[in-house]
């Protein structure tokens, strides 16, 4: 079976701006108490737009086992 892509948030850099939380074309990622952006791996379709719009650049699409 092949792997899938996700979005992986580097939390300790995440400045918790919500950025990605705007583009994500399907409500995959949310703020946590205000502190940093998670991902719900479940949800997400690893298409880019959040590691596109993170202006701290601590969003990575990588291949997730």
């Amino acid at each position: 079976m092949a792997s899938k892509r996700k979005a992986f948030v580097d939390k300790k850099h995440c400045v918790s701006c919500g950025c990605c939380v705007k583009v994500c074309p399907i409500s995959a990622i949310s703020i946590y108490c205000g502190v940093f952006a998670v991902v719900e791996s479940q949800k997400c379709v690893g298409c880019g737009m959040c590691a596109k719009a993170c202006p701290a650049s601590v969003i990575e699409i990588k291949e997730a086992q």
